[in-house]
């Protein structure tokens, strides 16, 4: 291995720290399939490149976006399958927006009502001379 390659190679525990996952949950996204089998040093333990972050962070967003491990593991699937497999990524994708879009405009209905009780009970406070507590 040339040292370039090697300089920009991480352990598993730098990987942690990069993206806020722990060691243990980046061991299962690669046991179930989630992150590919990542390359090895001479020692055996494993050395991930700055693409593998990208896709590691990617599949981080997909499932702070609500998308389940399964549906994680046929898009990782997908993804695998090289150009071929554009268009049900793209469908999957397509789904997922349209789940986000929904969720985003029920939390924007929850936020209308409790801005609505603020300025409610603002109201009241400033009426009755109430001074708010602090604790």
């Amino acid at each position: 291995m040339d040292m370039i390659n090697e300089v920009e190679l991480l352990t598993i525990s730098q990987v942690a720290d990069i993206t806020g996952l722990s060691v243990h949950t980046l061991r299962y996204y690669e046991r179930v399939g989630l992150i590919h089998a990542i390359d090895r040093a001479d020692n055996t333990h494993r050395r991930y490149s700055r693409d593998d972050i990208g896709w590691i962070e990617f599949l981080m967003k997909l499932r702070a976006t609500g998308m389940t491990i399964t549906d994680m593991q046929t898009y990782a699937e997908l993804q695998r399958g090289g150009d071929a497999t554009l268009p049900e990524r793209v469908e999957m994708l397509k789904q997922l927006q349209r789940d986000v879009e929904t969720h985003i405009a029920e939390l924007n209905a929850h936020l209308g009502l409790i801005r609505y009780k603020i300025e409610f009970y603002g109201g009241i406070i400033a009426e009755h001379g109430l001074e708010p507590r602090c604790e």
